[in-house]
């Protein structure tokens, strides 16, 4: 979009009672945003606006909200973020069929025809040790089959679900609630630079925008919205990965859900999505089970289903054996292992070295393992 465009249509958006709908509205009555802004008041009022929205339009924007304008437009350039309306063609097309599409969408990284085939993977912040490395082994398998994964960037879960895909060699997208100029939680900084090199950042709020709370829920209708379902990996029943997950229903979209621990307070609202009619998902072949049929030829033909089966591992030898049985899904300690088996410390610890390096196993922090 050439500066000017973008000048008018952030002026617009920058009106006091000018919402979303309001500024699609307008924008499609009279063609432009400058067209709009250029409308006497006659005009406005018949096309639907208050007599006092009319004058506000008409009275514009103070010269200090002009110059923060400007002052975005010149970050955007200097970041080389691009900025997309609802009406442009590289727009993501399933976004724009929700109901409340964001009117202007920022975007790093670059997005792809890829993204058509895309799943939002969602969960706590304050995730389980099992629940991120499930999530990761999810993400990864369906990045591997040429699916994208959409999250948030959050902690937890989302951090879990853009690291898993990019270990998968795939695309992700990460969703912000806050400017796209800014990385929240900052720690994840590093995260962000990788999800530009393989995917896409996106946000909706204008340059500059702080992590308020209140972005965060309505940031999830867009992460719902980029995808054919939704997947929330864990979450407690206070989450607002429930909020996406309700997004994702009232928009038509699919709804997963990982099962988690009864004893678990981090899973009991991913588990109450089970009880409510959510498809329960072990592992990315249930995926894409249910999504290759919503899928049209030419997508599926780019899908490389068959990279979403594990190749098969080679058989434990005796010494390692006894310690990967003795393993679970949930973290254990090497005390707990040395215990289960009546091993030695010494050969437990060689066993776990060679089912990490094997693949079979991952180590927590705290010495603790968990199966693969």
């Amino acid at each position: 979009m050439d500066h000017g465009a973008l000048v008018s249509w952030l002026t617009l958006q920058a009106i006091d009672g000018v919402g979303d709908r309001t500024l699609l509205k307008l924008v499609q009555a009279f063609g432009s945003p400058d067209a709009v802004l250029s409308a006497d008041q006659d005009e406005l009022i018949q096309a639907g606006c208050s007599s006092e929205l009319a004058e506000s339009i008409r009275r514009g924007l103070p010269a200090l909200v002009r110059h923060q304008i400007e002052k975005q437009i010149r970050t955007a350039e200097d970041l080389k973020i691009r900025v997309l309306t609802v009406f442009d063609r590289s727009y993501p097309a399933r976004l724009r069929t929700i109901p409340d599409p964001p009117p202007l969408l920022y975007v790093s990284g670059t997005l792809s025809a890829q993204d058509d085939v895309a799943v939002a993977i969602v969960g706590g912040r304050r995730a389980t040790p099992s629940g991120r490395v499930v999530t990761e082994e999810i993400a990864r398998d369906l990045a591997g089959t040429g699916v994208t994964i959409v999250s948030g960037l959050a902690r937890g879960i989302d951090a879990a679900a853009h690291r898993g895909a990019l270990a998968g060699k795939g695309r992700t997208i990460a969703v912000l609630g806050c400017g796209i100029d800014r990385t929240y939680p900052p720690e994840h900084q590093a995260l962000r630079r990788s999800i530009d090199a393989h995917g896409a950042v996106l946000s909706e709020l204008p340059i500059g925008s702080s992590p308020l709370s209140h972005h965060f829920p309505r940031r999830n209708r867009i992460i719902s919205g980029l995808s054919l379902g939704v997947l929330v990996s864990e979450a407690a029943k206070d989450s607002g990965s429930l909020i996406t997950a309700k997004l994702a229903l009232e928009q038509g979209r699919e709804v997963f859900a990982v099962p988690g621990s009864v004893k678990e307070d981090a899973c009991r609202g991913s588990n109450s999505l089970i009880k409510e009619g959510a498809t329960l998902i072990e592992r990315a072949q249930d995926i894409l089970d249910d999504i290759l049929p919503q899928i049209d030829a030419r997508l599926r033909a780019a899908l490389r289903v068959e990279a979403a089966s594990a190749l098969p591992h080679a058989p434990l030898s005796s010494e390692d054996g006894p310690v990967y049985e003795a393993l679970s899904y949930e973290a254990r300690s090497v005390d707990m292992v040395i215990e289960a088996t009546g091993l030695s410390a010494a050969k437990v610890s060689a066993s776990l070295l060679s089912l990490e390096l094997s693949g079979r196993v991952r180590q927590l922090p705290g010495q603790q393992y968990i199966r693969l």
